[in-house]
Parts: C-alpha cells; structure tokens; sequence
C-alpha cells in the first residue's frame, strides 16, 4: 500500500528534474554559439536576401550605394577577423557584406542582361530571323526561339535580342534555319492578375525581348552571316533536335510502332523537347505531382551521373590489374564530371539543367578532393555559385523548390539514424526482409520530407496540391532513376554505331517510361487527386522559405521553431477574394459566381482566365457559354450584365467606336464599364465606373473588390513598380 503523499512526492520529484529557466536559456546560448561553426552554410542565404531585395524593388536603383556598402562591411569583417574579434561579431558582419554583395550583384546582372524589348502596340510585323531553338510547345502550337535580323516598324538599335513565335502545329522548323515570317509581336507578358507571378521580369533576365503569335506559316531565306557564338549553339540546338527526332523513331520502331508517349517522355528527359510528348500525359504528371520530371534538373543529372559513376567504379573493381593502379572512386568522379557536361550540352543547358549541373560538379569535386560529397557544406557552396551567376534565380518556384528539397534531404540524413547490419548467421529471408524494410522506410521518408519542403512552392506558384504526391513520386521516381534514365543512357552510347544495337536498352527504357506515364495517370485521376489553394500574400512565401531553411540548416533543438514559419503559406488566413478580374488590355473580364469563374469571352486568354482561377482556387464551369448565359448579354462586340447580376459589369472588347445608343445602354445597365475604344462619355455614364484605355495602359491587370461604399479596383502595374522589365527606367 501507498504511503500518503508518495504520489504528491513522486511528482515533485519528477519536475525538479526538468530544466530549469535559467538553464534552457543557456542551452538556447549555446546552441546560438555552436552555429558559428555553421556560418558559410547561410551566405547563400544571406546573399540570396539582398538579391531578392534588389527584385523586389518598385525602383531601379544605383549601383554605387549598395557596392560601397558591400566594400565597408567587408572591409569591417577583415579587420576584426585580423583584430581577434568575437566570432559573432565577424558573423554578424560577414553576412551584412554577403546581403549589400547579393544586391550589388543582382543590380550588375540586370544591366549586363540588358536589351532592347518590343514596344507595347507594336502590332502585326514582318519578322526575319535565325531559329535558335524549339522551346516548349504551347497549347497553340509550336515555339520558335528567334535571333531577329529584321522587324518592320523596328530600326536596328530596337531589334530584341531574342524573340518567342507561336507558329502553327504540325509545320516544321529546326534549329539552324533561316526565316520569315508574319506574327502578331508583343513585349514579354506582364502579371495576368495583380500579384501574380511575373514572367517578363524572367524574360528580361533571359534576353527574350518579345512574344508573337504567328500569322502564317514561316517561309525559308538564305542565312545570313552571324557570329560564331551564335551559329555554335544554333549547331548545337539542331544536333539535340535531331538527337530527339532519331530517338523517338528508334524507340518506336523497337517497341513496335507503340511507343507513343514513351517516346515523348523519354525524348523530354534526354534532350528537353516535349513536341513528341502529349498534352494529357504533361497535364497527368503534373496532376499527380510529378511536373519536375518534364524539367531536366536534379533527378535526372543524378540519376545519369550516377549510374556513370557507380558504373566506372564497379567495372574498375572487377579488373584487378587497373584496380590496383588507379584510384577507382577518383576516376569514376571525373567520368561523372564529364557525364554531367554531356548531359547539360544535349539537354539544352536551360537554367534548371544548369542548377543541377554545378550542384553535381560540386559534389564529384569533393570526391576529387577527398571531400564529403554530399553535405549541407557541398550543398552551399554549389547554391552560392549559382546565385552569383545568376542572382534572379532566388524568387524563381525552380530554384526555390530544388534547393528547399534538397538541403532537406541532406538535413534528414544528417539526423536519420545509421542502420544496423543483420547479425551474422540470420537466416537469409529475414536479412533480406530487413534490408528491404529499412530501405522501404527511407524511401518513403525521402519521399514525404522532400514533398513537405517544396509544398509551400507548390501551393503558391501552381496552386495546386497533389495528395498522392509522396506515393507518385517513391513510385515514378524510383522507376526513373533506377531504370529509365540508366537504360536511356546506354542507348544513346549505342545509338553511335547503330545496326540496331540499342534495341534492347530502348526496350527497357521504353516500358520504364510506359510505366512512369501509367503511375502518372493513376495519381492524377484517382479521387481527390488534386486539391486546389488560393494564393497567400507574400509574406506568407517568405516566411516559408526561411523557416524551410532554418529547419534544414540549424542544428540542434531549437531548429523546430522554424517548423510554424515553413507551414506559414499552408496556415495563412486569405484575404477576401476579388469578385471580378480584368485583362491587362481591357480585352476580357471573368466574374465569380457560386464559387467558379465565368469568362466574358472564352477561349480569348484563355491562359490568363486559367490562371486567375488558379491564383483564386476557383472552379471551372464544364459548360462556360451557358453559365455566361445566365449573368450576360452579349453581341459580336460587347457583353452587358444581366438585371440583378453584381457587380453589373459590361465591356466593349473593341477599337471599334460604338454606337451612340450602344453605348447609353451598356452605360446605363454597368456599375463598372470597360471601354476599348476612345469615346467621349455620355450623361448615362456618370453613375458607373468607366475603366478606359489610358487606366489599362498605366494599371495592366484589375481586381474589383467589395469595398463599404461600392467597389475597390487593385491595378497590377503599381504592385510591379518601374523596372527594367516593366518599360521602367533607371
């Protein structure tokens, strides 16, 4: 029996062993100094701040401020480095230099990037040109890269650098080539919505100076003379194009004429053309949350590098002769560095390639310098030597979501415990069930972990979130890596001599593929597949995006208090979603209605309303005429609100003047109206808001929202500033 007060004196006990106030306070002090340790792991960090500072800007800046800045706070770590200053102080000051560095060198990136860019207005031109490349195709057809030698209305000084051409599907131009062609031309695309991510600042930053659309079919011209830079990677370009051609024939050819996608996924992964590959499969992979495999980048730079180093090392080990006089683990490093550079060349060498080409250069040099080479430290140094090449990558989903996946891949295996051997003498069916166990564990943890870094990215730039996600990619992922990409790789090598000699790595590679498109389909079509997030406010991305890397690059407990910054973009409260959104030329509009977006004009922009919707977390109707229908009144020209819709909109989408009476009653029916055309207002206007061409040409893109006395319009143009990229100037 109990003695009376034992329990009362057990629990006092107990709690006298918890640490005490003052204790946790130490422990949190010296965890703090244990990080000095740590410090080179955040100068990316730090560097990659003052770059998103200087693009975060609504005003160019100068460069002397932020350099001299960077020389002072330099100069002051050097000195009390040399003075024996305290070491927090030195890391204080370090990182301060790194962030005014990151500034400076994203200001100097952006003026060395500098070209001329299409006006706005430029309308239908004449284009001559070299085709650089295919890019990715669009729902509309093929993309051309061009080097422009002549556009109409265009003197010499304003010709961009590169320009995009939509060109109809099925007509064929490849790099190399020498063209004319017609096409509507516009500058790079400003947000689609307010807030919304923007592309132009990515075009001005690759030297894409104008998008068009293609009148016409593109007619072939004598190439003129051009420099040798240029016809280098033109000369390249055509042998990755011929590359793809001859592969997804081949692979047709040896799967019986049925390869199909198969062929398409695996010319996407060898050489990044996606023309073989269909619409559905890269609308399926993206569904199920498996989009990064239509992007050359880390997967498939591992994958191929490792199998060429793990490759070498096991055919040097089986020659005893060779094993004994050279080092093995080196010279399978270095045929992993010249794998890596191969691979870059035929993939095209697009800025996710580029990211994964030096993060695994950096890891094959530390094994050159017997280094670890896999570690937090290899893993900073490779992402400061992309961010000091190119600083804008650091608000770029690619990079955000690569880097996030991977240094916390490389923090899980910092603190994921060791295994233990199967003891000696245990019967081989268990041994094997442990192995295969503990392999399953880590496999799905790689899976998971990974998913949850590059779910904030996910939700705020693709709204969108995949909940088989982890199961698609422990599946297809593992099928690319251990399978597809190694087969890939010995076919392309024996593709060289030919006579048929690739069948059989092109039969494998082909039912790998088969099979990653199968498990792509099956997660993307299952219930609930997909569920779609509104976006969160910016700060709610930012705040993600540190706690991700203070979880990851901390050590020790005090590390989980970045845990509730990661979730920020998940737990964020959204603000009230706008009621209406209109195009950034006053060319179409889409109101919400029962939780979907209805469109004023479908099919028009259709990639903007997409997008809206997308950004908004808003349903599509399987029917868009008959919900337009019910809210508007339309002829050829204008649509009207219907009585009691609201906000009573009505826009006329043309240059056309309208009819005096037309436009009385689009007036009188409109609490909000948007006019194309320049027209002197009627009486009947003055109770309406009238958005007109000259507030689309200063404000781009609009939101209405509700406001306590009627309507609160958001323009996109204020929310970008005066940059470079947005026609502004320094």
């Amino acid at each position: 029996m109990a003695l009376p007060g034992a329990g009362a004196r057990a629990l006092s006990t107990r709690l006298r062993r918890l640490p005490s106030a003052a204790a946790l306070v130490r422990g949190a002090v010296a965890e703090v100094a244990a990080q000095l340790d740590r410090v080179f792991l955040w100068v990316p960090v730090a560097f990659g701040v003052g770059a998103a500072a200087y693009l975060g800007l609504k005003i160019e800046p100068p460069l002397w401020p932020a350099a001299v800045l960077a020389g002072l706070l330099g100069a002051a770590t050097i000195l009390v480095a040399w003075r024996g200053g305290a070491r927090a102080l030195q890391a204080a000051l370090l990182l301060a230099a790194v962030i005014a560095f990151g500034f400076s060198a994203a200001k100097l990136r952006s003026d060395h990037v500098a070209a001329p860019i299409v006006p706005a207005g430029l309308g239908v031109a004449v284009i001559e040109g070299l085709v650089v490349d295919v890019d990715t195709p669009s729902q509309s057809g093929t993309r051309l890269l061009i080097a422009p030698t002549y556009i109409s209305h265009l003197t010499t000084e304003q010709l961009p650098l590169r320009i995009r051409i939509v060109i109809p599907s099925g007509v064929i131009a490849t790099p190399g080539g020498s063209i004319r062609i017609k096409a509507l031309l516009d500058p790079p695309p400003a947000p689609a919505a307010p807030g919304a991510y923007d592309f132009a600042r990515d075009a001005w930053f690759e030297g894409l100076g104008g998008v068009g659309l293609a009148r016409g079919d593109p007619e072939i011209i004598p190439r003129p003379p051009i420099p040798w830079r240029l016809r280098l990677d033109m000369a390249i370009n055509a042998f990755r194009w011929a590359t793809a051609a001859r592969l997804a024939a081949d692979m047709d050819t040896a799967l019986g004429g049925h390869a199909g996608d198969a062929a398409g996924l695996a010319v996407a992964v060898t050489t990044s053309h996606q023309d073989w590959l269909s619409q559905g499969v890269r609308n399926d992979l993206r569904s199920a949350g498996l989009a990064h495999m239509l992007a050359i980048a880390g997967l498939h730079t591992a994958a191929l590098s490792g199998f060429v180093f793990f490759s070498l090392r096991f055919l040097i080990a089986a020659w005893p002769w060779l094993a004994l006089r050279v080092p093995g683990k080196k010279v399978a490093a270095a045929g992993g560095l010249v794998a890596v550079a191969a691979y870059l060349v035929l993939s095209g060498a697009h800025s996710p390639a580029r990211r994964a080409a030096i993060t695994a250069s950096v890891a094959f040099a530390a094994i050159l310098m017997d280094r670890q080479a896999i570690s937090l430290r290899s893993l900073a140094l490779a992402a400061l030597i992309i961010l000091v090449m190119e600083p804008e990558v650091v608000v770029q989903p690619g990079f955000e979501m690569s880097f996030c996946a991977t240094a916390s891949l490389v923090a899980l295996a910092e603190i994921w415990p060791r295994g233990v051997k199967p003891a000696p003498g245990l019967p081989w069916p268990i041994a094997l069930f442990q192995r295969g166990r503990d392999w399953l564990v880590a496999l799905f943890m790689v899976s998971l972990v990974a998913g949850a870094a590059t779910g904030p990215f996910a939700i705020q730039h693709f709204n969108r979130i995949a909940n088989f996600g982890v199961f698609a990619n422990l599946t297809a992922d593992f099928v690319a890596s251990v399978v597809m990409m190694p087969a890939l790789a010995v076919a392309l090598l024996l593709e060289i001599p030919g006579h048929g000699l690739a069948t059989p790595a092109l039969l494998v590679a082909g039912w790998s593929a088969k099979a990653i498109i199968a498990l792509g389909h099956l997660f993307a079509t299952a219930p609930a597949a997909t569920a779609a997030a509104s976006t969160a406010p910016q700060l709610a991305l930012e705040l993600s995006y540190l706690g991700i890397l203070f979880v990851c690059l901390w050590r020790g407990w005090l590390r989980w208090l970045g845990l509730p910054l990661a979730a920020s973009v998940a737990l964020w409260p959204r603000p009230p979603a706008p009621l209406m959104w209109i195009s950034g030329d006053g060319g179409d509009a889409a109101v919400i209605a029962r939780g979907q977006e209805v469109v004023v004009r479908p099919g028009v922009k259709a990639y903007a309303t997409q997008l809206w919707a997308q950004r908004r977390g808003l349903a599509i109707p399987a029917d868009m005429d008959r919900a337009r229908g019910a809210l508007f009144d339309c002829d050829y020209w204008s649509c009207a609100a219907r009585p009691g819709v609201s906000p009573a909109l009505s826009i006329w989408w043309t240059r056309r003047q309208p009819k005096p009476d037309r436009l009385a009653e689009l007036c009188a029916r409109s609490e909000i109206l948007v006019l194309r055309a320049a027209v002197d207002l009627p009486p009947s206007c003055r109770g309406a808001i009238v958005l007109r061409p000259g507030d689309f040409a200063a404000g781009g893109a609009a939101e209405v929202f509700k406001a306590p006395r009627g309507w609160r319009i958001a323009w996109s143009q204020p929310l970008r500033g005066q940059r470079p990229w947005t026609g502004g100037r320094e």
